[in-house]
């Protein structure tokens, strides 16, 4: 899922320097909102090991 949010960003940076505005503000939205599941999944990801009483390995 990271991966397609990073693909967009780019995607929204060369429309961005290309002058497409509309597909810009697009690929942009669509970035945001797939980085902010990522990181919903990874808060839920660590709370559900804290839970468990599994640290991370060191």
């Amino acid at each position: 899922m990271l991966y397609w949010a990073v693909i967009c960003l780019i995607i929204a940076i060369i429309a961005g320097v290309l002058g497409f505005g509309g597909i810009a503000g697009t690929a942009a939205g669509i970035a945001k909102i797939l980085f902010f599941i990522f990181l919903i999944l990874l808060v839920i990801s660590l709370v559900a090991n804290a839970v468990r009483g599994r640290g991370p390995k060191i």
